[in-house]
């Protein structure tokens, strides 16, 4: 039995991971606060905590990665816990998002997650134990427009977590998605790219929200904290987990609407297959 359990959170300067720190340390766990300027987490500083590091961490630089990972370890002997939440997102159509920012979304929200994860694992492994929680979203499962560019980083963090739950599992480590629906974080803290006219009607929603939504958001990001470690302590904790209703119903739709199109479309796809591996009628 861990007495102290340490939680290590990227991107905890603001929204999540500003607030799983608040939870992480109000229950008395250790907590390894990152994000990319130091400066940005001198509020948790007023809990005056000997159970708080203060790391800087960029996810995109290795040495950054390799670096707070291994004063994680000196300062706690062991990491229990990685919040994988560090990302940024952009809202704009397709067409209308220059590759460059495509890849710097993948760079931070998929690669900087991996590099991340990867730097825990070997510390993990030894102690036989740990749980890895990779922060997608609503949009990490199903997308809509103006989101393509968050949606493929989240897509990709999925592919991998389900890959990499599998094969950590025998080790006695834990993975979960995490995809949550509109919380009251930083929602507006975002890239609006530049318009084109064609794309203005059906891009009209998500344009509209970002202004007029921020501050409205359901979700309690303390509340999800909690919802987490509640689900990271159960014998069974899922390989996904929603917060939020909105993120229950959405989710249910889109799942509906998969098996009722591989439904319709079953026999049209079962034809596919070579004549001489059908079975013979006799």
């Amino acid at each position: 039995m861990i007495a102290t359990p340490t939680w290590f959170i990227t991107g905890a300067s603001s929204g999540f991971g500003l607030a799983f720190a608040h939870y992480a340390l109000d229950h008395g766990y250790n907590v390894v606060a990152t994000a990319r300027s130091l400066s940005k987490l001198e509020a948790l500083l007023e809990k005056n905590s000997d159970r708080l590091l203060l790391a800087r961490l960029d996810v995109t630089v290795p040495t950054e990665v390799s670096d707070s990972v291994k004063a994680a370890i000196f300062r706690f002997g062991r990491i229990d816990v990685l919040i994988n939440n560090a990302g940024y997102g952009a809202i704009g159509a397709v067409e209308e998002t220059p590759d460059e920012v495509f890849r710097s979304r993948m760079e931070t929200n998929f690669f900087g997650a991996l590099s991340t994860i990867k730097a825990v694992l070997p510390h993990m492994r030894q102690q036989k134990a740990g749980a890895i929680v990779n922060f997608s979203s609503l949009g990490g499962k199903l997308s809509f427009p103006g989101i393509g560019a968050v949606s493929a980083s989240k897509f990709a963090l999925e592919g991998i977590s389900e890959a990499l739950a599998q094969e950590v599992a025998p080790l006695n480590i834990k993975v979960m998605i995490l995809e949550p629906g509109a919380f009251r974080t930083n929602f507006n803290d975002l890239e609006i790219l530049p318009e084109i006219d064609d794309y203005k009607k059906v891009m009209s929603g998500i344009r509209t929200a970002v202004g007029q939504y921020h501050g409205r958001q359901p979700g309690d990001p303390y509340k999800a904290a909690r919802a987490v470690d509640t689900a990271l302590a159960s014998d069974k904790t899922p390989l996904r987990l929603q917060v939020g209703a909105d993120a229950i119903e959405g989710l249910r739709a889109h799942g509906e609407k998969f098996l009722a199109d591989l439904s319709a479309w079953e026999s049209v796809a079962i034809d596919t297959q070579l004549d001489e591996m059908l079975p013979s009628v006799k």
